[in-house]
């Protein structure tokens, strides 16, 4: 073997040890999606999506490149970024599956100042109105179509909203009714809440506060008054970020919290919040809906999963990014894991920064910060086939559901939630037993027992008729018996007598 074929081998050698080594360091495993089983073991699927394209400045055709681009939000066909290092909202339209560029909106017709100051979010609602979290300007406003000042929503003046500190509003969502719902930076009492005509109502949804008695005890006993005064308040912390759903009901991610709050389901990085503040979100999976459940010891992202947005789709899904390790996580209304793919890096698919995600029917958008780009995601046939499989059963075509679900199960024979979508759908049907077999195969034991009371039922109902004549025979053969019995022996204790006299 001549030196440079041996320098060839090395080097492929070397090459295979690199990507070996990348792909041990990527967390789990060398698939771009994948899913978990019964006892949290890794199983590679079909990718649910394909990157359809990228979005960068240069194919929106805009002159001055994005920077530090922080947030998207979508409605209908249009797509709005928060360009929040160029201080501007950035208006995309999408028709036939083609991006232009539609407007930049870089000011406020009558507000003072007009121009904005490091936004951080933007909502549109159905009348086309725009709310800009202007952060350093202290400040939401609202504008309408034609970038004309509505509505200004600032510092409340109220006696709970401590004055000394700055109002820095980060995200904003507004429901139906024009309420506007703000998570604000350094605010840890929930999120700030106004009417539609700006008047502040109080807070929302705080966090609740963590900590341990010993933590109380070492602070309250074992610490100075100088030193107590130094450290951290047991106070809450405040979200990462808030979306809406078509319910009115507000989705928010936390990614403050110890990884053994996430082990006894006290972290809940996702919550969902009713109008009342509570936490509402259904988890009724074996694992609740935290992203990853373990990671590779000396990695280089290291950690739990750390959402740093969510969106909802109509049908209740919602899908979170992960901005640990650039994955995006879905999951079904009962809080049951769909699909998990997505990876760090800067090649297609992949996210140095993710900090963003909307989407527009199943498509989905990922904005990139240190990118200033935004993936374009659209499901693959196997990712449709689960969202009609899905569809279908909140429709009431049960029957339609567990076929799609089979098919599924061609295509990821390892799919639990196909198991359990088939095993509902049966019972939709009151096919009880047949459900029995399919939640037996998914290990879902809350389910399996739901059917087999169901089934014990049917069973009973069926044969009233035979248990009732045992039933019956039961109480009444031992009675005609004793009698029959008392009976000869009277007649034998006769005959006696007769015989004596």
């Amino acid at each position: 073997m001549n030196i440079k074929r041996f320098t060839a081998l090395l080097l492929a050698l070397g090459l295979l040890l690199t990507a070996a080594v990348a792909a041990a360091d990527d967390g789990y495993t060398s698939s771009y999606t994948y899913n978990y089983d019964y006892w949290g073991e890794i199983r590679e699927s079909p990718d649910a999506y394909r990157v359809d394209q990228v979005l960068y400045s240069t194919t929106l055709g805009l002159e001055t490149a994005m920077r530090r681009p922080q947030s998207l939000y979508a409605r209908d066909n249009h797509l709005y970024i928060c360009d929040t290092g160029n201080n501007r909202i950035i208006e995309v339209i999408r028709e036939n599956g083609q991006f232009t560029l539609g407007r930049i909106v870089d000011r406020v017709i009558g507000a003072e100042p007009e121009t904005f100051n490091t936004p951080s979010d933007v909502f549109v609602d159905e009348n086309g109105n725009m709310y800009v979290a202007d952060t350093n300007n202290n400040r939401i406003v609202m504008m309408d179509a034609g970038q004309n000042l509505l509505q200004t929503y600032v510092k409340p003046s109220d006696t709970t909203f401590d004055q000394s500190l700055s109002f820095l509003p980060d995200k904003i969502v507004v429901d139906s009714s024009g309420r506007v719902f703000v998570l604000a930076t350094n605010i840890n009492k929930g999120l700030v809440k106004y009417e539609a005509d700006g008047t502040f109502t109080g807070f929302i949804g705080a966090n609740p506060v963590k900590y341990t008695m010993w933590d109380y005890i070492w602070k309250s006993f074992f610490t100075t008054k100088e030193q107590r005064a130094q450290q951290a308040s047991f106070v809450p912390t405040e979200y990462e970020n808030i979306c809406i759903d078509k319910e009115g009901f507000i989705y928010a991610t936390n990614v403050v919290f110890s990884e053994y709050d996430l082990l006894w389901d006290n972290a809940k990085p996702i919550r969902r919040i009713n109008s009342i503040g509570s936490d509402i979100l259904v988890k009724n999976d074996r694992y609740p809906p935290i992203g990853d459940l373990s990671w590779v010891e000396g990695s280089l992202d290291y950690g739990p999963s750390k959402f740093y947005d969510i969106t909802v789709l109509d049908n209740d899904i919602y899908i979170a990014v992960d901005h640990t390790r650039g994955r995006l996580f879905g999951y079904d209304p009962q809080g049951i894991m769909l699909w998990a793919f997505g990876t760090k890096g800067n090649n297609t698919g992949a996210f140095l920064s993710a900090v963003s995600i909307e989407h527009m029917g199943y498509d989905l958008f990922v904005l990139d910060e240190n990118e200033s780009s935004v993936t374009v995601f659209t499901p693959t046939d196997y990712g449709n086939m689960i969202y009609r499989a899905s569809n279908e059963y909140l429709k009431g075509d049960y029957e339609g559901s567990a076929d799609t679900w089979r098919q599924v199960l061609k295509l990821n024979a390892n799919y639990n939630l196909a198991f359990i979508g088939i095993g509902r759908s049966l019972m939709r049907q009151e096919q009880y037993e047949e459900a029995m077999e399919y939640f037996k195969m998914a290990h879902d034991r809350e389910n399996y027992g739901r059917a087999y009371r169901y089934y014990r039922k049917i069973v009973v109902e069926r044969n009233i008729g035979w248990i009732v004549a045992i039933v019956a025979a039961l109480l009444i053969v031992p009675l005609i018996v004793r009698t029959v019995k008392k009976m000869r022996a009277e007649v034998e204790e006769y005959d006696r007598q007769r015989i004596v006299t």
